[in-house]
């Protein structure tokens, strides 16, 4: 690893101010750690700004606050957010592991690289280490790839649970600027596809912080379900997942939100099977019509056109366990 200089401060002005090219942020340093020990990273300087930002989950009346700070492991025990937001603690539950989550920080769950097996391994080509490289994984390994929104300079997925519980939670992303200026994102907007631009996976500005989450109060708290479908059990990224969740009045369905990880460079919402769903009964029959419109312009790689049917039943069994809480 390469030898760097660490430096805390405990202002969030400070830490803005401070960013520099080759000064990098850090907090849990669960994933920018194993990205310095490949040499895929290489800061100067690390910025420690665990103690600059909130650590807490604040209610904002119609709304709550997740600080920037606050571990995963504290976001799904919170009491607030399994009374009132469930879907987020359950997505938090399907990732990592119990040590991982103690550690990692909500605005660096959102920060997190791609796990694609070609951006780790520095001796193969891949765009988003090393721009006009080349994608290794568009022709060659592509099993844990994309199956939507990707392009030929890029094909890797977004690997976060929590972001796919959050954007189908409309989820709002609060920032501050080099500036100084407060501002907000929408989360369906924050992450990016790759484009032509695979190296920029959000639309964070640069040197920019993430100072908190929003999530708006909703109706979804007593029917919703995140479902993971991955090769073993523990501490392994999604082949498909899906977070479901609906309000019901009776079997008639209100509304719906569905969204998936696993599939895209960003969590991926499901904006058509929503709409669809939206004032049907609840029923085995309106959910395989609502995941055959999920799947119906997928566009399998070499490798992974097995998950045009897993995610189909993925998608049958989520919302079918949204019936079940």
């Amino acid at each position: 690893m390469k030898p760097f200089n660490l430096i805390k401060t405990k202002d969030p002005k400070d830490a803005v101010s401070q960013k520099k090219e080759q000064v990098q942020y850090i907090a849990g340093g669960t994933n920018l750690v194993d990205l310095m020990k490949k040499n895929i990273q290489l800061p100067d300087t690390l910025l420690d700004i665990t103690d600059a930002l909130s650590r807490q989950v604040d209610n904002q009346g119609r709304a709550i606050q997740i600080g920037a700070m606050t571990r995963n492991a504290t976001v799904a025990t919170n009491v607030m957010i399994l009374r009132d937001f469930p879907l987020i603690a359950k997505a938090v539950l399907a990732g990592a592991s119990p040590q991982i989550r103690n550690m990692a920080s909500t605005a660096g769950n959102l920060l997190q690289r791609t796990r694609c097996p070609y951006f780790y391994d520095v001796t193969t080509a891949c765009n988003k280490r090393k721009p006009g490289s080349g994608c290794s994984a568009y022709d060659g390994h592509n099993r844990m790839s994309a199956v939507v929104g990707y392009s030929a300079d890029c094909v890797a997925v977004h690997p976060s649970d929590l972001c796919v519980g959050l954007v189908a939670l409309n989820a709002k992303v609060h920032i501050t600027g080099k500036d100084q200026k407060e501002s907000v994102i929408p989360f369906q907007e924050f992450h990016r596809l790759p484009g032509n631009t695979p190296h920029l996976d959000n639309n964070l500005p640069e040197h920019a912080l993430i100072t908190s989450i929003e999530v708006p109060e909703n109706l979804f708290g007593k029917n919703c379900a995140y479902l993971k479908i991955r090769d073993r059990d523990s501490y392994a990224f999604a082949l498909v997942s899906v977070a479901a969740a609906l309000h019901l009045d009776g079997d008639r369905i209100i509304e719906a939100r569905l969204a998936s990880g696993g599939v895209a460079h960003k969590p991926w919402r499901w904006l058509q099977a929503e709409q669809f769903l939206k004032g049907k009964r609840a029923t085995a029959s309106t959910f395989g019509e609502a995941a055959k419109l999920v799947v119906k312009d997928l566009k399998p790689l070499t490798h992974n056109g097995f998950k045009i049917d897993m995610l189909r039943g993925a998608v049958e069994t989520a919302l079918g366990q949204c019936l079940l809480d």
